[in-house]
């Protein structure tokens, strides 16, 4: 998964949760961090991205409904 870019699902809604590591998430104009054992959920039309600000690897699983497939849209950084 390439999380890179900001990016919105118009459809699917997802649920991050971290296996191991900080995630940090942009959404929208905010900067959230979650931590080993946390999760995030993001309701479609949601700007967000995925990053890993730290040394250490990041595990994650991700569960998305509906599938994102074909619903993904990449915004410019604002």
């Amino acid at each position: 998964m390439n999380s890179r870019e900001k990016h919105y699902h118009s459809n699917s809604q997802q649920f991050f949760r971290i296996l191991s590591g900080k995630a940090t998430f942009e959404m929208e104009n905010e900067i959230i961090e979650v931590e080993t054992g946390n999760g995030i959920h993001i309701l479609p039309k949601t700007k967000h991205r995925i990053r890993n600000d730290q040394s250490e690897n990041l595990e994650f699983i991700v569960i998305s409904e509906p599938t994102t497939h074909g619903d993904r849209f990449d915004v410019l950084d604002e």
